[in-house]
């Protein structure tokens, strides 16, 4: 493993080192001082747990390790642990979230700030490792924070931000770190590690004050109610949800000045969209392929522009909408699918097109499946959406494309399947 010394005067960060995705989030945890750490194996998350177990055996992380014969399992752990006052982390991918759906509804709907790795991967069957981003989707109105990243830096730093967003007495929800499968979680990148020191100074211990399980303090967590009550329980999430957005934007005030690590707006990553005519929106991964063609483009002249999202829940709609509102067309890349959903359009997509429901342009909007069950999506893929977004401003285009989909698999009849 490369490793190279970055220690500044100040001491904020530790080491450079070559890590994976997954690895980046274990030393996240190791730093953060997770006190429980649930687990159960599934591709392509399975790289946290593994570095998590090195570190426990070579001394340098303590915590409790609990394997779970199962996600649901594990998912339970995670949410009992956080409620008696332990920082707990847990992560699945794929169908292996899908698995813990009951647990990871009822520690939202309980307030409890568990953090979880989501290795995104394809929901089965048939059965496939690549990515999608439907798996972390999942939770995405249950009450779970949503961030993706798409670097192991960002990793690292998203799970500490992750931390401190969920754990605050103002918020209280789980978190959900989303990451593409293969193309992140096992990708290698130069990633500055902090030292526990600076960690220690942006993320203060966990604390659930009058709420932790303990026999001193005899309260009831996840109680049975009538329906007299439900109402006002779901209305505190649903405040607790929208307080989110400032403590969110708080969190990266509070990090960029302790690490000097700026990341503009918290929500979003705009790249060379202050002139653009034309604007593609993305998450995760695909941000290096759209990146490159942005490049490329500009090069001839064209002012093209990309925005690659973070925060997913909650969903950033004011910012969003100031950005987007200023581009003459719009392009989203869903790597996700919502069959039968509203004009048969991506989940992303039509979130999107609700945040600009309020502009005053409304610049006109293109959705592009892409990338299911971890199809690669190229820089030529991402130049023809471009190409195809810029004519929406002035001729009509189809409202959904599947990107370099085979089009036999889209016959009808007896070649359906």
């Amino acid at each position: 493993m490369a490793t190279q010394t970055v220690m500044k005067k100040d001491g904020t960060w530790e080491s450079e080192e070559l890590l994976t995705g997954t690895d980046a989030v274990a030393q996240a945890v190791r730093l953060a001082d997770v006190d429980v750490f649930s687990a159960y194996p599934i591709r392509p998350y399975t790289g946290v747990m593994d570095r998590l177990a090195k570190f426990i055996a070579d001394g340098k992380f303590e915590a409790e390790y609990i394997i779970a014969d199962g996600e649901h399992s594990q998912f339970e752990i995670a949410k009992h642990a956080s409620s008696v006052g332990a920082r707990a982390f847990a992560g699945s991918s794929g169908t292996g979230w899908l698995f813990a759906t009951e647990a990871l509804a009822a520690t939202a709907t309980d307030r409890l700030p568990v953090l979880a790795l989501v290795g995104n991967r394809a929901l089965d069957d048939p059965g496939a490792f690549g990515v999608e981003h439907n798996d972390a989707m999942l939770v995405r109105d249950l009450g779970w924070l949503i961030v993706w990243v798409s670097t192991a830096q960002e990793a690292l730093d998203t799970t500490l931000i992750g931390y401190r967003v969920a754990e605050d007495p103002k918020v209280r929800m789980p978190c959900a770190v989303a990451m593409d499968g293969g193309y992140l979680t096992h990708s290698q990148h130069m990633v500055k590690i902090p030292t526990k020191e600076a960690v220690n100074k942006f993320l203060p211990p966990y604390d659930l004050g009058s709420r932790r399980l303990h026999p001193d303090n005899p309260i009831s967590i996840a109680p049975q109610i009538n329906e007299d009550w439900g109402m006002e329980i779901r209305r505190q999430n649903w405040e607790a949800a929208k307080r989110a957005v400032g403590v969110i934007r708080a969190a990266y005030k509070d990090f960029e000045s302790i690490f000097n690590v700026s990341y503009s707006n918290p929500f979003f990553e705009e790249f060379m969209t202050e002139d653009a005519d034309t604007i593609i929106v993305g998450m995760g991964t695909v941000t290096a392929a759209a990146k490159t063609a942005v490049k490329q483009m500009r090069k001839k002249g064209e002012k093209v522009g990309y925005v690659k999202m973070r925060w997913f829940r909650p969903f950033p709609s004011d910012d969003l909408r100031k950005v987007l509102s200023k581009a003459s067309s719009v392009g989203v890349i869903d790597r996700d699918f919502a069959h039968g959903g509203p004009d048969d359009a991506g989940i992303l997509f039509n979130d999107i097109r609700a945040a600009m429901y309020k502009s005053e342009t409304r610049p006109p909007m293109i959705d592009f499946i892409a990338g299911l069950a971890g199809r690669e999506i190229s820089i030529e893929d991402v130049i023809s959406m471009y190409r195809k977004t810029q004519k929406a401003k002035d001729e009509e285009m189809d409202l959904v494309t599947w990107v370099r989909v085979r089009e036999k698999s889209s016959s009808k009849g007896k070649d359906e399947k």
